[in-house]
């Protein structure tokens, strides 16, 4: 399947169902009422994170995602069945946007974590909710609201704890290979590997991490040159960064340039890039003595003045390959995944239903004076209140 990691949809929740106008009618009981039910509520729509996915290809072709409507109501005082909620799986690490105003609606980073995307209608009211004292058979029912209407943007960037970067034709998929079950395309020219790779590097009973194996970096890769920019977004989760170097590069260029381009290049693409721990892996020794390709390594280490991890390994013949394996397992143990802001709602949110019709009191009269009776009257909604007063002649 095609490695897809942007896509754009149309997602509409569900419409709310109307209410109805009925009266119970029996043989017994001609004028019994107003008995219209409620409509049923529209469903939502949301996005489920699906850890068996790891991309967005399935949303090429499909991008009209619609929740059921609510039923309307009946008579029998029978209130409509509400919508179905409609789940779309997307990967673990996808970003979902809104078109319109470019607001972050979710980031799913948890296996079955949900967001909602997209409101359901509210229900409409059947006739008894406006009977009242002066309106004893109603004939006035709301009908169900429309359901939310979006255009989103899925932007997917791969949940992996170590990635591989380098130079083109640097033996990154060979070396993914070795260590996974994952099986890159693997060929002697610059940019065969054209989308990121992942694979799950094991270390024996539950231990295990994924690594992900991106294009090859070239000069200027920040500003659009070449594959790197387009994939250089899912180096961002991951927490160990390994730079494999050739140490005998075919086009003759020095180790310590090479290394330098590169991390130059993740500066430009941002900070957060430049940071992240990296360890130097020099690959291919097996193609020179091993003096020739220590004296190359060390020479390089001193120009570019390293002083973190550094590896010699074959990806082709997996010389020191199980060393460095375990020891990016142990780093990778002993360091806590980074804390992703989530701007999410993991609970369904029920839909508002309709503020409840306020009945307007009525006015108090004036007071009226009987002269006949010799009191005042007064009347009022709630009682009627009467006040003797002295006559004339008392």
């Amino acid at each position: 399947m095609k490695f897809v990691d942007e896509a754009t949809i149309r997602v509409e929740g569900g419409k709310g169902g109307n209410g109805c106008i009925s009266f119970l009618r029996l043989k017994y009981m001609p004028f019994g009422g107003p008995d219209g039910g409620d409509g049923g509520e529209g469903g939502s729509v949301y996005a489920v994170a699906e850890p068996n996915l790891n991309t967005l290809a399935d949303f090429r072709y499909t991008r009209l995602f619609k929740a059921p409507s609510g039923i309307n109501g009946q008579g029998s005082n029978c209130t409509g069945a509400a919508g179905a909620d409609f789940d779309i799986r997307v990967p673990l690490g996808t970003r979902i946007f809104d078109v319109g105003t470019e607001e972050l609606i979710g980031e799913l980073t948890r296996p079955g974590q949900r967001v909602k995307v997209a409101q359901g209608g509210h229900r409409g009211l059947g006739n008894p909710h406006f009977k009242s004292s002066v309106n004893r058979t109603p004939y006035k029912a709301t009908k169900g609201g429309e359901g939310e209407v979006r255009e989103l943007r899925l932007e997917l960037s791969l949940m992996a704890d170590v990635g591989l970067l380098g130079m083109p034709n640097a033996g990154k998929s060979t070396l993914l290979a070795s260590l996974s079950a994952a099986r890159p395309k693997i060929a002697d020219y610059p940019f065969t590997t054209l989308y990121p790779q992942p694979g799950v590097v094991s270390r024996g009973a539950a231990r295990s991490f994924v690594m992900v194996d991106i294009p090859g970096l070239i000069e200027g890769a920040a500003q659009g040159a070449g594959l790197g920019i387009r994939f250089l977004k899912h180096l961002q989760r991951t927490r160990l960064m390994l730079h494999l170097v050739d140490v005998l590069p075919p086009d003759g260029s020095d180790i310590a340039a090479n290394v330098k381009t590169i991390n130059a290049e993740l500066k430009a693409f941002g900070a957060e890039l430049g940071d992240k721990e990296q360890w130097l892996v020099f690959n291919k020794i097996d193609v020179m003595p091993e003096a020739d390709w220590q004296k190359l390594v060390k020479a390089a280490l001193k120009k570019l003045r390293w002083k973190g991890r550094w590896f010699a390994i074959s990806a082709a013949t997996q010389a020191g390959c199980d060393e460095l394996a375990e020891a990016a397992m142990q780093w990778v143990e002993t360091h806590a995944a980074p804390v992703v802001s989530e701007a999410v709602e993991d609970e369904p949110v029920a839909a508002p239903k309709p503020a409840p019709r306020k009945r307007a009191r009525r006015k108090a009269e004036e007071p009226v004076p009987n002269k006949d009776l010799g009191r005042t009257v007064t009347r009022s909604t709630s009682k009627r209140q009467g006040s003797r007063t002295k006559r004339p002649h008392d």
